[in-house]
């Protein structure tokens, strides 16, 4: 079976977390959505589509994988929406379609088998932009209910599912405690924890599975006196500081640095978190770096749902719980806060006590008494690569281009708030 994961006109709901990276490698539990589809097919081959802008880095971080292209002698491709949260339901479903035929949620191609002219039409689009649902015309459909990733704050609801289904599968095949543990720790429902061979849990730290499953990947290392409570998922190379108090359904991904209190979150990856402060139900890109006593609130005072912007507009969540939504290489200072439901954009630098307004655009600089500025695209580039190269990690010329792509396509976001060009 070949697969192709695909993006499509639903990723602007998702921005700015995708400014810098397609749908499927947002991350939701122990993995991305991408490592959720790839697990259930082992032996499939997998191409990747993406929008044009992001095609270069795609292929550079994935250089054994086609991108925007599907080899020639391929005759027949299954296509998988890159915002499926997939699970057996659904791949049991991909795998019975015959050729020429889809899933599809309302008036979204959740996935497809096409062969044929079908296939050549859509081989003829894949360079060009998001596959839209017109582009997968007169096909038998089944009409299935998959879970899509629409907006942010979904991948916080789905997490705790995510992270209990992760947890199943990753431990399949391996036993459970496997790394150093010190004494002194207290493991809770060990049954129910994971400890990579190369993982440290310092004397004191406590780790309770009583409510959840709790995993712990390479390398990681556990301070003294952190309490970690399941679900809980933590990335490789990732350090979980002293006294830090991590709660339930959080997910931090590979090389973060977390402390203080946080709660329903996913924290993406090279995000630091480091101090005292609150966060939760928030999700963080990558490059991400909170202040100390940073904190941010998830509950309104009313008690009523919170509303998020999308897109220039206000959407209610339907949810009472919903924290900071902060893309990609933005920072925030000492002692900031953030209100319910905040959306911070792409490479921002926002300090100062008093609340920033609950949508920052992308490359904004300042604080919400003094005002704020643009962030000038040649000084973002410098932070970032200084800050990647104390990760070892280059900042190539692909990524280059990418911030000043990602520069342009975000200017309308900061004329509507009134920033200078």
């Amino acid at each position: 079976m070949h697969i192709c994961l695909f993006e499509d006109e639903g990723f602007s709901r998702l921005l700015p977390l995708v400014y810098f990276r397609p749908v499927y490698d947002l991350r939701c539990g122990a993995q991305l959505l991408r490592e959720r589809v790839t697990q259930y097919f082992p032996n499939g081959k997998v191409s990747l589509h993406t929008r044009p802008y992001l095609s270069s880095v795609v292929s550079e971080a994935n250089p054994d994988v086609q991108v925007n292209a599907l080899p020639e002698k391929v005759k027949e491709v299954v296509f998988i929406n890159g915002r499926l949260l997939m699970d057996v339901s659904i791949w049991k479903m991909v795998e019975q379609l015959k050729p020429n035929e889809v899933l599809q949620q309302d008036k979204t191609i959740v996935a497809a088998r096409l062969s044929g002219t079908r296939l050549a039409g859509i081989k003829d689009q894949m360079g060009l932009g998001p596959l839209t649902y017109k582009m997968f015309p007169g096909l038998r459909a089944m009409k299935v209910e998959a879970r899509l990733i629409d907006y942010p704050w979904e991948l916080i609801q789905y997490n705790e599912a995510a992270l209990r289904e992760d947890f199943t599968h990753l431990t399949r095949n391996s036993p459970t405690i496997q790394g150093k543990v010190y004494e002194g720790a207290v493991l809770v429902n060990r049954d129910q924890i994971h400890i990579a061979s190369s993982a440290q849990v310092k004397p004191g730290a406590v780790l309770d599975a009583s409510e959840g499953p709790i995993y712990l990947d390479d390398d990681v290392r556990v301070f003294p006196n952190a309490v970690l409570e399941g679900p809980l998922y933590v990335g490789s190379n990732s350090l979980i500081k002293a006294g830090a108090k991590i709660y339930e359904n959080t997910s931090i991904g590979p090389v973060c640095k977390v402390g203080g209190e946080v709660e329903e979150s996913i924290l993406h990856s090279y995000s630091n978190k480091q101090h005292e402060g609150f966060l939760g139900h928030a999700y963080l890109g990558s490059w991400v770096n909170l202040g100390a006593d940073t904190n941010n609130s998830d509950l309104k005072n009313d008690y009523g749902t919170v509303k998020v912007y999308v897109q220039g507009e206000l959407v209610d969540t339907g949810s009472q719980f919903v924290g900071l939504t902060m893309g990609d290489h933005s920072k925030s200072g000492i002692n900031a806060m953030f209100n319910t439901g905040t959306v911070v954009g792409v490479n921002c630098n926002l300090y100062g006590a008093d609340l920033p307004p609950k949508f920052v655009p992308s490359f904004t600089w300042g604080n919400a008494s003094a005002g704020f500025t643009t962030y000038r695209l040649e000084k973002a580039i410098q932070v970032a690569r200084r800050v990647m190269a104390r990760r070892k990690v280059a900042l190539t010329p692909a990524m280059e281009v990418l911030f000043r792509s990602v520069f342009e396509q975000s200017q309308a976001e900061r004329d509507a708030f009134g920033l200078p060009v």
